[in-house]
């Protein structure tokens, strides 16, 4: 727990399979009454370039399992989240499962540890100044092309 302003804020890590997230999510939602719209979940999607960051209100779950658990056990789509890209432009769908599963190389680690940085400074704006904030602040944001703050 936490305060980011005057909101409290409670950060949740799921110890589920990420496939099974919504479970964990479904949990601390009803332990703590959330509505759905209360929740900014962060994730890691391969269908967006590596290191980018997209913020959106609400939606789909794309190709994430994760997001389809989390979906499916809160019966809503409709709380914000915030994905970073680890998807590479030259990857065939063959090799996703080695990669999903491989590690990052010494490259792709800074790039990744920039874009969390840059997830936690949107999900930061989110809780204090709103999504229409966060979304016209960080999305599209590269964290190679990160500048100094």
């Amino acid at each position: 727990e936490t305060r980011i302003g005057s909101e409290k804020v409670i950060l949740v890590k799921p110890q589920t399979y990420m496939n099974d997230s919504g479970a964990a999510v479904r949990e601390i939602s009803d332990f703590y009454k959330l509505d759905p719209k209360d929740l900014i979940v962060i994730y890691d999607d391969f269908d967006i370039p590596e290191g980018s960051v997209r913020i959106r209100p609400f939606g789909s779950s794309g190709t994430h399992n994760g997001m389809r658990s989390i979906i499916r056990l809160l019966g809503s789509d409709r709380f914000p989240r915030i994905r970073i890209g680890t998807g590479k432009d030259d990857m065939e769908k063959r090799e996703l499962i080695g990669f999903v599963l491989g590690g990052f190389s010494k490259d792709e680690v800074k790039v990744m540890e920039q874009a969390v940085d840059i997830a936690c400074d949107a999900a930061c704006c989110y809780v204090e100044n709103g999504i229409d904030l966060a979304m016209n602040r960080y999305n599209g944001t590269r964290s190679a092309n990160r500048t100094a703050d």
